[in-house]
């Protein structure tokens, strides 16, 4: 992958890719980080790639506009907590407490306290989650591990290690037990033939609906700024 910009205020950082499978040039702006790569055939110089993005660069500028704006993590911030908004307040004791409508953080090193315990808190209900599902199909994971992923929510080793993104305990306790499900599946199929979406929905169910959900509303949950380190 090469790097490359196109001038202006604020420049934009393009991230090149030349692909022997590629058939033509396109492009593509993530979702959840706001990346914009350029795919090209091998056959195509990189001048030409470059140029085709520059006659693209009002629409890659109006993508990247509609991006949700960050939301540093400070008192009075309001955060969802499994689906639920609720306000960042200062705690009375040491210990993160979650309410009903808030939840209450230790004074000092606010966000890195915070994103400790959503941590915990999504290592307990996606282990619960994952630990009904193997059972269900019969099927054991060897590890689980959380990260802060930009690019996906979640994934299934060949030697059936699953890993989640942290952040699915923002959203709405069903999104991350999909999640859960669609992971634990590929124990199964290692794959997304329809084999694979039949055992997601006898695993969790209807799916289409939360699976709806993460591609219209997942951006959200990135714009939310923890401190460096924290994911």
């Amino acid at each position: 992958m090469g790097r490359h910009s196109l001038p202006g205020y604020p420049p934009v950082a393009l991230t090149l890719r030349k692909s022997a499978r590629a058939r033509r040039i396109s492009l593509r702006i993530s979702q959840l980080d706001g990346r914009v790569t350029l795919t090209y055939p091998q056959g195509v110089p990189e001048s030409e790639a470059i140029g085709f993005a520059r006659t693209k660069e009002d629409w890659i500028r109006q993508h990247l506009r509609a991006r949700p704006e960050p939301a540093v993590i400070r008192f009075g911030q309001i955060l969802p907590v499994e689906g639920v908004p609720r306000r960042i307040v200062p705690a009375d004791g040491r210990r993160v407490v979650l309410a009903a409508d808030r939840i209450a953080v230790p004074e000092g090193a606010e966000a890195r306290r915070l994103a400790r315990f959503l941590k915990e808190l999504a290592r307990d209900r996606l282990t619960g989650a994952c630990d009904d599902y193997a059972a269900m199909l019969g099927r054991a994971y060897s590890s689980l591990t959380l990260r802060d992923t930009r690019s996906r929510w979640g994934s299934c080793s060949s030697a059936g290690g699953l890993m989640f993104s942290w952040r699915l305990i923002l959203a709405p306790p069903e999104v991350l037990h999909y999640v859960a499900a669609h992971e634990v599946a590929h124990l199964a199929e290692m794959n997304h033939s329809p084999a694979f979406w039949t055992q997601v929905e006898r695993l969790f169910g209807p799916y289409e609906a939360p699976r709806r959900w993460l591609r219209d509303n997942g951006a959200e949950l990135h714009r939310y700024r923890f401190e460096a380190g924290s994911g």
